[in-house]
């Protein structure tokens, strides 16, 4: 990396000045050419499509990569105003406090409250002071006082990564640098932390990346996008970005907020609003059914019944008397090692069924989904059906093997000719975006890229009739989650069941005709998804909230009623 180390910059919490970063046996650059500063009290959103960069980018601003991920970095980065290069990387620990994209390389195997005091005894602060601060960081983050003696092990992924943001946030360091912070947080707990995240204080600078825009979004000061390259594609307020950069932006597959689709068919309807709305509520604003110029209110029907249509169940209901493939009875489920978490429970998966499961971080949707898989024994009650295969949480627990192309290979039947399964290795590298990536071993990629190898592999043969999904939308780039949705669309055509384990009402809003909401120990619901998402008060108290178009649909119905 060069830099003058006596010559730093000044006036901002951060700075990449002409960065470039290269992996170890890789032709091509991970980041870079990059020029990018964040000023103090600033508020900064890092996108980009899986694989572009954005996770190297954060990690090299205390030079976790390369002095502890081996790469050649070229360019200069700077922190308040001294090059990176003049301390090593727990050195900068009072200056920046960072969330990775996995909690489990945030935390260190302890106790909650353990875990969140960590940085403050590494600091000598004192005892009653340290106390002081760990209970303010649960009471803001939201982890209950009875998690305190809890071993971090014990906790569901969503709890581990709320006690992960408590450890992180309770440092107090001047700049917050968080990786997919809300990846796996049910909607009120990824609500309340965005909440967090973007508090107006000018002695504290944020720089996020995270694909859940709703709730976000409005509270960012500038959007930054990385394109394909791992350079900066386009720079800006986000009211400027995502309306004159919103096809560019579709076209690489990155996300934009929901009001931006929304946005385009008012536009083409001729009644765009006149400010780029960053919410359905303000897209819709200025035709107020209400108050809108009626003429106005029966031109946009049209294009917010569009908007709405996207929205719509796309798999068809189960056909009635279709067979069960796998049924819980009178079910006791609990995580391995652990105590009982769900109990009685009664569920039964059909024949190509696309099923949604529901609920709040730590309910037990997991430990449920292992169940109904057959890979996890009751504690009491029965299982029958057919054994499923599992996409778990955290990618990195499928890879057994040493490259992509070995990966899939091992998930294909023993018995399919050479040639055959170099064909479908291809096929499936195609499908799922992965081309070019088959001689990569699986922890060299992107999180978004492991993700769909690990859906590949589940999904590249027919051995498993039942699929279960858990959180598969975590770390997928726009792309990535129309990949995923073509998938289940055929799992589901070819007569396989799929459980989707997600926070992501709006994923299962068009692909589940039907859902079970999981809290307080069992099944607080079983119904059709759309039924169930008009229920508000179940979705409170399940800790959910309405998928996307509810405004929408809200609007239609007092526009049609006019």
């Amino acid at each position: 990396m060069r830099s003058d180390p006596q010559s730093p910059r000044t006036g901002f919490a951060a700075e990449w000045h002409e960065v470039t970063v290269q992996y170890p046996f890789t032709k091509w650059q991970a980041v870079g050419p990059v020029s990018l500063a964040v000023r103090p009290g600033e508020r900064v959103l890092l996108l980009g499509p899986s694989g572009s960069g954005k996770s190297t980018l954060l990690l090299t601003l205390t030079g976790l990569v390369p002095n502890s991920i081996p790469a050649t970095v070229s360019g200069d980065i700077c922190l308040f105003g001294a090059n990176v290069t003049t301390r090593q990387p727990w050195a900068w620990a009072a200056q920046v406090a960072q969330y990775f994209q996995d909690a489990d390389q945030t935390l260190c195997g302890m106790r909650v409250e353990d875990e969140i005091a960590f940085a403050l005894e590494n600091r000598a602060l004192p005892p009653m002071r340290i106390a002081e601060c760990v209970t303010e960081a649960m009471r803001r983050v939201g982890v209950p006082e009875s998690w305190r003696s809890r071993p971090t092990s014990t906790l569901s992924g969503g709890e581990r990564q709320l006690v992960a943001l408590a450890a992180t946030l309770v440092q107090g360091a001047p700049l917050f640098v968080a990786d997919e912070p809300t990846a796996h947080l049910a909607p009120k707990a990824a609500g309340r932390l965005h909440a967090l995240l973007t508090e107006c204080d000018p002695h504290r600078s944020i720089l996020v990346v995270d694909h859940r825009l709703e709730g976000l979004i409005q509270h960012i000061d500038r959007v930054v996008v990385l394109g394909r390259d791992g350079t900066i594609l386009a720079e800006g307020h986000p009211r400027d970005v995502f309306r004159t950069k919103r096809d560019l932006l579709a076209s690489e597959g990155i996300w934009c907020p929901v009001a931006s689709a929304l946005d385009a068919r008012l536009e083409e309807a001729g009644l765009a609003p006149p400010v780029t709305p960053l919410s359905v509520a303000e897209a819709l604003a200025h035709i107020d059914p209400g108050t809108a110029p009626r003429e106005h209110v029966e031109k946009a029907l049209p294009a917010v019944e569009a908007f709405v249509a996207e929205y719509r169940v796309r798999s068809a209901k189960t056909a009635p008397g279709a067979p069960i493939l796998a049924r819980l009875v009178n079910a006791d489920c609990a995580p391995f090692l652990g105590p009982t978490v769900l109990r009685t429970i009664d569920l039964a998966i059909h024949e190509g069924e696309v099923l949604g499961i529901l609920g709040a971080n730590g309910a037990g949707k997991s430990t449920l989904g292992l169940c109904l898989s057959g890979l996890l024994p009751l504690k009491a009650g029965s299982r029958t059906g057919a054994q499923g295969g599992y996409a778990f949480r955290r990618p990195e627990n499928q890879f057994t093997a040493a490259t992509v192309r070995d990966e899939i290979l091992d998930a294909l039947p023993k018995r399919i000719a050479v040639k055959a399964k170099a064909e479908c290795v291809a096929d499936t590298l195609a499908a799922w975006g992965l081309s070019g990536l088959e001689s990569r071993h699986p922890f060299e990629l992107s999180q978004g890229q492991k993700r769909r190898l690990a859906l590949a592999t589940l999904t590249s043969s027919d051995r498993w009739p039942l699929l279960v999904l858990d959180e598969p939308m975590a770390g997928l780039d726009a792309h990535g989650v129309a990949m995923l949705t073509n998938e289940i669309l055929a799992l589901h055509d070819s007569g396989r069941a799929v459980a989707v384990i997600t926070h992501d009402m709006d994923l299962t809003l068009r692909l589940c005709p039907r859902s079970v909401i999981v809290g307080e120990g069992g099944i607080l619901a079983d119904g059709p998804t759309q039924e169930l998402m008009k229920d508000m008060a179940l979705l409170r108290r399940a800790g959910l909230a309405e998928p996307s178009c509810a405004e929408a649909l809200q609007w239609l119905q007092r526009g049609t009623s006019c």
